[in-house]
């Protein structure tokens, strides 16, 4: 069966530093695979990559098949123009780690823009889709709430639910509970877990360990721009190979 995500050979600089080294990943329909490693080693820029809000020196990245940023012409590798890649881009959802609300919008009204104004959706269809997806977060009631009156993590599941809203074949997650205070922390983790046992296809850049182990298909553990290391959670957590990793995991237990 194709994969959802497959990502071959894919190499990312800024200058003349090199932040992705050759990058090899398949995500399959249904898995979750966690990204963990240290600050700098090339995590976010994998994600961005995929999400094509990052440009890429070489390699692909094929969502459900279909190329993604760049098609091969005469040989040579051609940018799609920003129209192409904004409709490639719906394929994935996006969840940061900062909300990205926008303040002088409901939470109904952030979840809905994109369904009116990317995918052309009758404001009646857009609300009852949004509607849908706040409920399933547990923000039903809040629909009607601005961001100001929401809690950080309340704000970080509507952003979640506008994601969702859009029908993506992969979701990415990108540190979603880092900019949480340790309280708020559970109430994100809860509602990522419930999809992920739901069978959505999900890539989750995390430093919750907790999250890696419960609710991982596997584990991927990147260093310095590569992958050094990957495999189901509960044998890569518990029994890491790479002396690196184990540095990792020994300095998040502490």
């Amino acid at each position: 069966m194709q994969p959802i995500l497959k990502i071959n050979a894919l190499r990312k600089s800024f200058g003349d530093l090199e932040v992705l080294k050759g990058i090899d990943l398949e995500v399959e329909k249904g898995q979750v695979v966690s990204i963990i490693g240290s600050s700098g080693s090339g995590k976010t820029t994998l994600l961005r990559c995929v999400n094509l809000l990052e440009e890429f020196e070489s390699g692909q990245i094929a969502i459900d098949g279909q190329n993604m940023g760049y098609r091969e012409a005469g040989g040579r590798r051609k940018m799609l123009s920003e129209a192409e890649r904004a409709k490639q881009r719906a394929l994935t959802g996006m969840v940061f780690q900062t909300f990205n609300l926008f303040p002088h919008l409901t939470a109904l009204n952030n979840v809905t823009l994109g369904l009116r104004k990317a995918l052309k959706k009758p404001r009646s269809d857009a609300e009852e889709t949004a509607a849908y997806w706040l409920d399933r977060v547990g923000l039903g009631e809040r629909k009607d709430y601005y961001p100001s009156q929401l809690s950080g993590g309340q704000q970080q599941r509507v952003g979640i639910a506008r994601a969702l809203a859009m029908a993506p074949k992969l979701m990415l997650f990108d540190e979603a509970t880092s900019a949480l205070d340790p309280e708020l922390v559970g109430e994100v983790l809860q509602v990522m877990t419930d999809l992920a046992s739901e069978g959505m296809t999900m890539l989750v850049v995390t430093h919750e360990m907790t999250f890696a182990k419960d609710a991982s298909t596997r584990v991927v553990f990147m260093n310095e721009g590569v992958i050094a290391e990957e495999g189901p959670p509960d044998t890569l957590l518990t029994n890491p190979q790479h002396p690196r990793l184990q540095d990792f995991l020994a300095r998040s237990q502490r």
